[in-house]
């Protein structure tokens, strides 16, 4: 006879909530990159003191969401160059694996969640939805790390995985969801998972990611010309 089962659900904390809210809200793009998060009003509109905002924005900061300056305030990270390349390299590592990791460790649920991310995607062009877009985005990628079975790659994923998110929204979103190239390479990638072809997947990743930062470039400096105008 087995023992019984005692486990219990813990409640979250207050600094846990916000922290989730507040990482939603820097991925979907409710502020900009470099904005400073005023910690007053946001206990003001939690209802809690600025303890648990604190204690969230220091969470966030671990997460590369949030730049803490002191005397400062806290800040929304701000996108360089060099970070945008470092993430994109990182990630021609990481994903190629963790999919063929997934499709030998649990290749049905990964398929039912890519399939779904790319009919969400189908939807948000349909409505030209730039965040439900992004979102659907991120989690195809993230569908990957998730089903690879190995806890050590996805504690890396983890730790990068909201920048990723945040930089897909604010600096791409709005023109995937308009233009069919990368929506085309995500449908390919799910074909190309679905056959086990990895060696053209891992090609193909390489190109998207590619394409990716050099979106992501042009994109910032378009925006930093724009502010020294």
């Amino acid at each position: 006879m087995s023992a019984p089962s005692f486990k219990i659900e813990t409640p979250k904390s207050l600094a846990t909530i916000v922290a989730q809210r507040l990482r939603e809200a820097i991925i979907d793009g409710e502020f900009a990159l470099g904005a400073m998060i005023p910690e007053e009003t946001l206990a003001t509109s939690f209802g809690v003191s600025r303890t648990p905002v604190r204690e969230a924005l220091n969470q966030l900061q671990l997460l590369g969401l949030v730049s803490i300056r002191p005397q400062r305030g806290s800040y929304v990270f701000e996108a360089s160059e060099a970070d945008i390349a470092a993430l994109c390299e990182f990630r021609f590592v990481m994903e190629p694996r963790a999919a063929e990791l997934a499709w030998q460790h649990d290749r049905d649920a990964t398929l039912q969640d890519l399939k779904a991310a790319v009919a969400d995607m189908t939807a948000a062009r349909k409505a030209k939805d730039a965040v439900r877009y992004s979102r659907a985005d991120t989690r195809l990628h993230e569908a990957f790390v998730q089903h690879c079975g190995n806890p050590y790659l996805q504690a890396a994923y983890a730790t990068a995985g909201a920048k990723i998110a945040a930089l897909r929204t604010h600096l791409s979103a709005g023109t995937d969801v308009l233009h069919p190239r990368g929506y085309d390479q995500h449908k390919r990638l799910l074909e190309l998972f679905e056959a086990g072809d990895f060696k053209a997947f891992e090609a193909l990743m390489r190109e998207h990611v590619m394409g990716t930062r050099d979106s992501y470039m042009a994109t910032l400096k378009a925006r930093n010309g724009a502010v020294r105008a």
